[in-house]
């Protein structure tokens, strides 16, 4: 006589039971809604006790919360405990408990596919862990894309209709104009106007940025201070060269607003002449984008070396004696606070960029060194993953009271200008946010591509020894900026300091054997 052996039971299946209420009404009864969600649920998981299913002790409850937002509480929660691996599936009374947007609701199924939960509302029959319920996850997610397009594109279009009647459609103020607390418009500040004009002023006598920026600095002149609707104090910084080149370019000036590449006349009044502003933007072009003088692209370690004593940047200065040109990397702290306060204070580019090129034909020559740059640009890379990791959580937890706020203003259609104005903020900081995000990704991409190894470290410096002489200026930062990220000068006791790039080590490594190629053949390469 067999005996037939005892069935497997199933997995167990962890429930997570999720209620809300949008009010607080009632909820201080000793059956109220929430309880009445949760009995529900309850009884559904108990009928799908032949399947595993368990319902998990601790409550998800929101009581008083609207489903339109994210911002709950036990939803908080309830997507940290998914995160961590403890919840299969969630279940909730009807699919509007957990949320009310279709775009928050996507979002949340993508978490939930993910971490591999499934979604069961009772009484919808909606269970995403069968092909019926996938089928109609599936087509609500693609009425969340189509509705978050919509919203996109009227936003867009409301910004671009405003735009063109010349109106302002809000973003951050500039000096030289205040914004209308009632009608949004701008008005012009008499004091910071006549700071405008003088800055513009100051170009054209100078001929370049860092003069005048320096200049603003001795000056005590900083940008636009302002405040937010809520009070918080943004602005009234110190003037850099980004910051003064976007002053210098801003079409505000002369009494026209842009759209993209159009322009177009404005409803505030001009502060600064035509001429005036045309003379700049002549000189601007002429100089190149940095707005500088176009010999400075000479300077190798633009963007690479910084000052140690003052933890800032040093960047690239020039002084010309007839018809010679002298380079200097200039600390930038030095220029905003004064000289005196910097021991490195200006270096000149010759004792810098050759020093630097040495030590790396040095440590092509050394394998123990060689490691030591294996090791510390494999942890350098590490750390930056974990850095982009946690300033992509920072933005998406900053983006989603904007997205809230966006998905609500475009559903009501009102094209009054304070509305427009916010419209076009939202709008702005979200695509500002996501454009981010995607740039971290891209860069953690290439972060989880791997390690470089000691022979390709070795390889790598090894190219700089042969090869160098024969680049040109603008291969030679490339390779520079492929090879180290960062360059540490200390004034005080006249050291350099080197952090090298993990994944440029390993192009510039690949980039070797072409780069001697070009050296043995130079008559069928670039010379």
């Amino acid at each position: 006589m067999t005996t037939r052996a005892k069935p497997t039971p199933p997995p167990a299946v962890r429930c997570a039971i999720y209620t809300r209420k949008s009010t607080e009404e009632g909820l201080d009864q000793a059956f109220n809604s929430l309880d009445a969600q949760r009995e529900a649920a309850e009884a559904y998981v108990k009928s799908q006790a032949h399947e595993g299913w368990i319902a998990l002790p601790d409550r998800y409850d929101d009581g008083g919360f609207t489903g339109g937002t994210m911002d709950r509480p036990a939803l908080a929660r309830l997507l940290r405990d998914i995160e961590a691996g403890t919840v299969d599936c969630v279940v909730v009374y009807k699919v509007d408990r957990l949320s009310r947007s279709l775009l928050d609701f996507a979002r949340m199924m993508q978490v939930f596919e993910t971490h591999g939960v499934s979604f069961v509302s009772v009484t919808q029959q909606f269970n995403t862990a069968s092909s019926m319920g996938r089928l109609v996850l599936n087509v609500l997610l693609s009425f969340a894309q189509f509705e978050r397009e919509i919203i996109g594109e009227r936003t867009r279009d409301k910004i671009a209709a405003t735009r063109r009647k010349g109106k302002w459609t809000g973003g951050w103020p500039v000096l030289g104009y205040d914004v209308d607390p009632v009608t949004r418009r701008l008005t012009a500040n008499p004091a910071e106007a006549e700071r405008v004009r003088t800055i513009f002023t100051l170009y054209l006598e100078h001929g370049s940025l860092l003069p005048v920026v320096r200049d603003l600095a001795q000056r005590g002149w900083t940008t636009k201070a302002w405040r937010t609707r809520s009070g918080s104090p943004r602005g009234g910084g110190p003037f850099t060269r980004t910051n003064l080149y976007h002053t210098l370019t801003n079409p505000l000036y002369i009494g026209q607003v842009r759209y993209k590449d159009e322009l177009h006349a404005g409803e505030h009044e001009p502060i600064v002449d035509a001429e005036t502003w045309q003379r700049v933007q002549t000189m601007l072009a002429r100089n190149g984008r940095s707005g500088e003088p176009r010999g400075e692209s000479e300077a190798l370690l633009q963007g690479l070396i910084r000052c140690t004593a003052c933890d800032a940047a040093m960047t690239p200065s020039f002084t010309a004696k007839g018809n010679k040109r002298y380079r200097y990397y200039t600390c930038v702290a030095a220029q905003k606070k004064g000289f005196d306060s910097c021991p490195t204070k200006a270096v000149p580019a010759h004792a810098l960029e050759p020093v630097l090129v040495a030590q790396l034909q040095t440590l092509a020559a050394d394998p123990t060194l060689q490691a030591e740059v294996f090791t510390q640009a494999n942890g350098q890379a590490e750390e930056r993953q974990q850095a982009l990791d946690r300033e992509a959580t920072q933005i998406r937890r900053a983006l989603r009271p904007v997205q809230a706020e966006l998905h609500r203003l475009a559903g009501t259609y009102a094209t009054d200008e304070a509305t427009l104005a916010r419209l076009a903020d939202l709008q702005d900081r979200l695509g500002a946010g996501e454009a981010r995000l995607r740039a971290i990704a891209a860069e953690r991409e290439e972060l989880d591509g791997g390690v470089v190894s000691p022979a390709e470290a070795g390889a790598a410096l090894a190219a700089f020894a042969p090869v160098w002489e024969t680049l040109t200026t603008r291969e030679r930062r490339r390779a520079l900026h492929l090879a180290v990220e960062q360059v540490g000068y200390d004034g005080a006791r006249g050291k350099l300091a080197i952090r090298f790039r993990a994944l440029g080590l390993r192009e510039l490594g690949q980039a070797a054997p072409a780069m001697a190629e070009t050296l043995s053949n130079p008559k069928g390469g670039r010379r």
